[in-house]
């Protein structure tokens, strides 16, 4: 299968190779159901007919405002066959972010999938966006179109199954010879960035980042043909959206789950192979499965820590590409049948490896996980680099840090420690944002990615924090607050940590307490399971106290946490304190919660 020029082209021919073949399974109806490739591919070609009879021309730009579904990957492949130019929306952004993206991309069209979307976008065309400096402007759509059906009926809004008829009425010809002259350098693409601070930039991806990228991943052994991958991270993600498309390029079969709340339940139903996930899926899972062995009574909690550090001297082996010495394989064995076997269950049964991005993963997870069997393969990239840079290997990895360079990916450090990457997947800048994207791009071509790294010996790179998120105590010492919260979030009754410091005496946590741990911390205290009280009560801070000390044991003495307050609850996505990809909003965290902090500098 020769090289293609464009997404659209990719899909196509490899749904001309599958043809019959399962591209995805979603629960419809009430049942597990398999679509085809050749399904897929006629559910793109009438949705970007429909989208050229609504007179989307070459290069205009449309938007999809949903959550996470096999529609959200056909309307986008659609898009993009008509020319046309993708602008994805959170589903999660309120109308004001929504509308700014709108706005600022020049979206002619908008696709909703609900009441909820379908309110945001009306509130912000009729009353306008709100910039940063206050002023208000108005937005201007051609058509929002309804995807499932909910807003159908109403004057404004087109139903999908409109769009597609009048696709089918107009026939896929037009989409075909759009689909032919699209060149590689041109803009697929414009993605937002989750905006941890102030407005987000849209980066600007063409066709070809997005080949390079795939063309490079596919020779690291990440995806088979035939593959089973679990699909639930928010497509308006750049790390999701680079999934969905490895997948297509792949041959595998995209099972995609119901929501975030029904997660345990569908990876059983669906048994994938390849699990890609952000690191706070990763972390809740281990806490789960821990709470779970700690409730289960004395005999039961020995043995599982008796095979955890059995399966952790294993892992030492592998790691070190040791063999595993005969005795600690029987043991391997036996703690394989009575307690790992469980664990890889409630995976599905058939994982071959799983995928963490868009955020730091402790190593201690990585060698939990490793320990029962399930490897995870760290990466890193940023949505400017579609969107990876760096990444571990099935049979090359190293727990700790996020891998080797992609092929094709250049990597250098720059005096301050700061990560420069240069290659075919780096995007072309910011939109409508000159200043920005000159001082992100060098006049080499080094994109600066605003992250902190060092590179050992064996040449995989090791991130040690965010260049903006660096604390500088008054006392003149940085401090890397990630590292310190991952440390922080593997003690059994931390499940949310956040480090504050900067230009103050020292360092101080905001701490949120394990759910899965609640029950039991709160009956050992004698005292009722209410977060929010158990956060006011001195007693559970003395309880916590202990998990602290233990982590600033490890920590140089500038470094420590010398107070810590308790969360009333867990930090949210949905209360604005963190982005999509689950990374925490400081500035937001940091204003809500001022009275917390401020009283521990008193």
């Amino acid at each position: 299968m020769g090289p293609a020029k464009n997404l659209p082209e990719m899909f196509r021919a490899r749904a001309a190779r599958y043809g019959a073949r399962t591209r995805y399974r979603a629960f419809q109806g009430g049942a597990w159901q398999d679509v085809s490739w050749h399904a897929m591919a006629a559910s793109v070609d009438e949705i970007a007919a429909g989208l050229i009879a609504l007179g989307l021309e070459p290069g205009e730009r449309a938007a999809i405002f949903a959550a996470t579904s096999p529609r959200w990957v056909e309307i986008d492949l659609a898009i993009q066959s008509a020319g046309g130019v993708t602008v994805p929306v959170y589903s999660s952004n309120v109308a004001n972010e929504a509308g700014f993206i709108l706005l600022d991309s020049g979206a002619r069209v908008v696709f909703v999938d609900g009441p909820a979307t379908l309110a945001k976008v009306r509130d912000t065309v009729a009353a306008g966006v709100t910039l940063d400096d206050g002023s208000v402007v108005p937005v201007a759509l051609d058509r929002i179109v309804a995807i499932d059906g909910a807003a159908n009926g109403t004057g404004d809004v087109l139903p999908l199954a409109e769009l597609r008829r009048l696709g089918r009425e107009r026939g896929a010809d037009d989409v075909a010879r759009r689909v032919q002259a699209i060149e590689g350098g041109q803009v697929a693409t414009i993605v937002y960035t989750s905006g941890t601070t102030g407005s987000p930039k849209g980066v600007v991806q063409t066709h070809q980042n997005h080949l390079a990228m795939l063309e490079s991943c596919a020779q690291l052994d990440l995806l088979r043909e035939g593959d089973v991958d679990f699909f639930f991270l928010p497509l308006a993600h750049s790390f999701a959206r680079f999934v969905s498309y490895f997948g297509i390029h792949g041959g595998s079969v995209t099972a995609f789950a119901r929501s975030i709340d029904t997660l345990a339940e569908d990876i059983r139903a669906t048994q994938p192979t390849v699990i890609p996930a952000v690191p706070r899926i990763y972390e809740k899972i281990r806490s789960r499965i821990e709470a779970t062995a700690q409730a289960g009574g004395a005999l039961r909690r020995a043995l599982f820590d008796w095979a955890v550090s059995v399966g952790r001297r294993r892992s030492a082996h592998l790691q070190a590409k040791e063999p595993v010495p005969g005795p600690l394989a029987l043991q391997y064995a036996i703690a394989d049948r009575l307690v790992f076997r469980r664990i890889r269950e409630l995976m599905g049964g058939r994982v071959r490896l799983m995928i963490s991005g868009a955020a730091p993963l402790a190593r201690e997870v990585m060698e939990f996980f490793h320990a029962a069997g399930l490897l995870i393969l760290e990466g890193y990239g940023l949505t400017e680099t579609t969107p990876a840079l760096t990444i571990n290997r099935p049979n090359e990895f190293k727990f700790g840090t996020v891998g080797k360079p992609v092929p094709g990916v250049e990597i250098r450090l720059a005096a301050d420690g700061e990560i420069l990457a240069r290659g075919a997947n780096v995007a072309q800048g910011y939109h409508r944002r000159p200043a920005e994207t000159a001082e992100a791009w060098d006049a080499d071509g080094w994109f600066h990615t605003g992250d902190i790294g060092d590179v050992d010996a064996q040449g995989f790179l090791r991130i040690t924090d965010r260049k903006k998120d660096l604390i500088k105590t008054s006392g003149g010492k940085y401090v890397a607050p990630q590292k310190i919260e991952n440390m922080l979030k593997l003690q059994p009754h931390v499940s949310q940590a956040v480090v504050i410091g900067d230009r103050r005496k020292y360092c101080v946590a905001l701490v949120a307490l394990n759910p899965d741990r609640l029950e039991e911390l709160a009956a050992r205290l004698g005292i009722p399971p209410d977060p929010a009280a158990m956060a006011k009560d001195e007693r559970v801070a003395r309880a916590i106290a202990p998990e602290i000390e233990a982590v600033n044991a490890k920590l140089a003495s500038f470094e420590t946490v010398k107070a810590f307050r308790i969360l009333p609850r867990e930090l949210s996505e949905a209360a604005g304190e963190l982005t999509p990809s689950l990374k925490v909003k400081r500035k937001v965290v940091g204003e809500r919660y001022a009275h917390l902090i401020e009283d521990m500098y008193r």
